[in-house]
């Protein structure tokens, strides 16, 4: 009868220290755990909707992005967008000619960054690599090089020549057209048609590290 009784005090003993310590361990992981497991989420939805960085793959946007630039890019600068969607939902914006933006290329399983050259209502064309916007140039003054979209220039990489040709294409409303700089060397809107703007994952805001030259900042 003893062994009986010291063996369920025992048992009482073991199940009240459970009892305290099991809730003690679960406060515990809770604490260690909860704001790790919250930021890591954050992060997620925030690299989803608002704020991600792109790795330049190749020369297609030289002379303003080489090969292994990473990239800084706004994903919510043409709309919210509910987390893991394309679904946008406000607060969208109009993105305008000279922009370098971030989308999935229309014909391969591949992400692209080019050059907005050409919005909504736009007549575009291009004509040995050079853009032509409603019958206009956009070369600036002299350069047979540089194209001017408003505050935002385009150097143009030739050393290819320009590309195929693109005869005047009127962009319909809430699309674009994109172009690389690399002109002879970019697969962009003269091969795939224009892109609409629910698409685009974000505007490229700046370079942020160059490989060989370190962390930097250079505004796109």
């Amino acid at each position: 009868m003893r062994c009986g009784q010291i063996t369920r005090t025992n048992k009482r003993t073991d199940i009240k220290m459970l009892q305290t310590v099991t809730p003690s361990r679960f406060r515990k992981i809770l604490r260690d755990w909860v704001p790790s497991i919250l930021l890591i989420g954050l992060i997620v939805i925030t690299r989803s909707s608002f704020a991600d960085h792109y790795l330049v793959p190749s020369g297609s946007m030289e002379f303003a992005l080489v090969p292994g630039d990473h990239v800084m890019v706004n994903k919510a600068a043409y709309g919210l967008r509910i987390p893991f969607t394309k679904q946008v939902i406000g607060l969208a914006e109009k993105p305008e000619r000279g922009e370098i933006v971030v989308f999935d290329s229309p014909d391969e399983d591949v992400r692209l960054i080019k050059r907005v050259v050409a919005v909504g209502g736009d007549v575009a064309e291009v004509r040995q690599g050079r853009v032509f916007i409603n019958g206009q140039p956009m070369l600036a003054a002299g350069r047979p090089d540089l194209e001017q979209y408003g505050s935002r220039l385009a150097y143009l990489n030739l050393r290819d020549g320009g590309g195929p040709d693109l005869p005047p294409v009127r962009v319909p409303d809430d699309e674009v057209l994109v172009l690389g700089d690399h002109r002879g060397n970019s697969r962009d809107g003269r091969f795939f048609g224009t892109v609409p703007v629910q698409e685009l994952y974000g505007r490229a805001k700046g370079v942020f590290w160059r490989s060989g030259d370190g962390p930097l900042w250079q505004p796109l």
